[in-house]
């Protein structure tokens, strides 16, 4: 299984959110490159990049992405989400290097960019993220919650082409309470592969993620606040 440590921005910092609410902001870090080399020294192969600012609509880390990008390359591949709601954005995160793009759950109301993305990149390049609240899909950052079902959106984007999705339960992100395991292995039922997010807090929830045959996790809080080492996580998730 492949692990992922997450770099969340957020005015140039390396943040957690709580449940994904930006006013429940936790900072890190000053220096995301740093924080990306730290990683990649410890073993990381690769790194879940997402721009905060982009995703709520107040501005862009284009420019530090681009030197976190420039800091591992040829070490470690870069995964970014965040705000990816046009062809316009993604070729604009295409252009700094990354390894691969996670559309905004926009894509549950513009179904017509997926089709899109996938003839511009490829569906190794692509994944979608799928956020949930309640089973129900969140967009915009998390600040709005449609009356999409997960599941029902997942076998949209399915059935156009898209084999790997992140799937995130936005009650647990940065709440170190575990993760939604049954959820993710629905979603692996379907036919898609699956990297997990939101809430993995000790080394047993990463065993379990690998244990239930999905194909990656991103880890974020547990990391910054010392509940394991990456050397740990890496070995915990056999990657």
């Amino acid at each position: 299984m492949h692990l992922y440590p997450a770099i969340d921005l957020r005015q140039g910092r390396v943040v957690r959110l709580a449940q994904g609410e930006a006013g429940r902001e936790t900072a890190y870090h000053a220096d995301p490159v740093a924080v990306a080399e730290a990683f990649v020294q410890a073993g990381a192969q690769w790194l879940h990049v997402v721009d905060l600012d982009r995703a709520f609509g107040t501005g862009s880390n284009t420019p530090l992405i681009r030197r976190v990008v420039e800091s591992v390359r040829g070490r470690a591949r870069v995964q970014i989400g965040g705000g990816i709601r046009s062809l316009a954005a993604l070729d604009e995160v295409l252009a700094l290097g990354v390894d691969r793009v996670v559309l905004g759950t926009a894509v549950a109301r513009e179904p017509a960019l997926v089709p899109a993305a996938l003839a511009r990149a490829g569906n190794e390049r692509i994944a979608v993220g799928l956020d949930a609240r309640g089973g129900r899909i969140a967009i915009r950052g998390w600040t709005e919650t449609t009356d999409l079902l997960l599941e029902q959106v997942a076998v949209q984007v399915r059935d156009q082409g898209v084999v790997r999705v992140v799937y995130t339960d936005v009650a647990r992100d940065g709440m170190l309470t575990g993760p939604d395991l049954g959820g993710a292995r629905a979603l692996g039922e379907l036919g898609l592969r699956v990297i997990l997010s939101g809430g993995i807090a000790s080394l047993n929830d990463l065993r379990a993620a690998r244990a239930a045959g999905l194909e990656g996790a991103i880890v974020g809080r547990a990391l910054y606040e010392g509940r394991f080492g990456l050397a740990q996580a890496l070995e915990a998730a056999g990657a």
